[in-house]
């Protein structure tokens, strides 16, 4: 699915459908340059999802978990992990196989502990303001 955004605005529409696309996959993988969006593009996610709170991102604790109208949220952040091992020490497991849904960025610091199904979101930017979000069930 491929989804182009020409304002911030667009984005609740985009998260429904995100949502809506991904059925009963409740793991997405976010990728896209700094500052492509991803953070932004979660917290749509989550409002969707009905959390009153605020989506922030998670740089420093690496986790933040949020409150949805059905389901815990979990927010990963691993732009800082040094290796692998840091997320096995953190019990990533508990999280990945919890049910809750779990919006992960830069899972490229993760490659052998993703899980074997879940939902891959590649952002890119492709002008002043406008984004290409494009969304692949694996």
């Amino acid at each position: 699915m491929l989804l182009s955004i020409q304002s911030i605005s667009e984005l609740p529409t985009a998260a429904s459908a995100i949502l809506n696309y991904a059925a009963d996959v409740k793991i997405f993988l976010f990728y896209g340059d700094m500052g492509a969006g991803k953070t932004t593009l979660i917290k749509a996610l989550c409002e969707s999802l009905g959390t009153t709170e605020p989506a922030t991102s998670p740089t420093f604790a690496i986790v933040n978990e949020y409150a949805g109208a059905k389901n815990k949220i979990y927010h990963f952040d691993f732009y800082r992990l040094k290796n692998q091992t840091e997320a096995l020490d953190m019990g990533y497991e508990e999280y990945f196989y919890s049910d809750a849904y779990c919006f992960i960025e830069w899972p490229e610091k993760i490659p052998d502990l993703l899980p074997e199904h879940y939902i891959n979101i590649k952002i890119n930017v492709t002008g002043n303001g406008l984004r290409d979000i494009i969304v692949e069930k694996i």
